[in-house]
């Protein structure tokens, strides 16, 4: 993962984006620091909300966004303000969006997550934010032995009855 020159060692994040007519990208990172989710998934959702990719679908996109990001802070990174946290978000109207979270960390076996659904699993305590993303996601796969999570969303077109 490339870092940012201009990198702060605070909350802030640094975005870089463009927008080219019906496209948006946006590269940020964060440190690892729970403080750091919640106002970059703020100022995401504004800018996704704004670019009309998924109208409809923010909230998915927003929840599994908190999780992937939840995730690479407190899992991937485990914490450590040293190491950073990459997001890469791509939307496209009337295609939908693509969002890779990525962490500095060692990674996991994607295969070896427990089903967040299992009777015997329903009382953990941690364990369901891959399960809550693939939910809210159409798509959502693993690379670099799970540090880096690419999440897809594509426009929902209404059945007809």
């Amino acid at each position: 993962m490339s870092l940012p020159r201009n990198m702060n060692s605070g909350v802030g994040t640094e975005l870089a984006g463009r927008r080219a007519g019906s496209l948006l990208e946006i590269d940020t990172w964060i440190p690892s620091e729970i403080k750091a989710i919640a106002p970059l998934v703020e100022r995401l959702m504004r800018l996704i909300e704004g670019s009309h990719c998924i109208t409809g679908e923010e909230s998915a996109v927003e929840l599994a966004l908190r999780e992937a990001l939840n995730n690479a802070v407190v899992h991937g990174n485990r914490l450590d303000a040293r190491k950073l946290v990459h997001v890469r978000c791509r939307c496209k109207v009337g295609e939908g969006i693509s969002l890779v979270v990525s962490d500095q960390g060692q990674g996991f076996d994607a295969g070896s997550v427990p089903d967040a659904g299992a009777v015997e699993n329903l009382l953990a305590e941690h364990g369901r934010g891959i399960h809550l993303m693939k939910l809210a996601m159409d798509e959502v796969s693993f690379e670099q032995r799970g540090a880096k999570v690419h999440m897809w969303k594509g426009r929902q077109i209404p059945q007809r009855r």
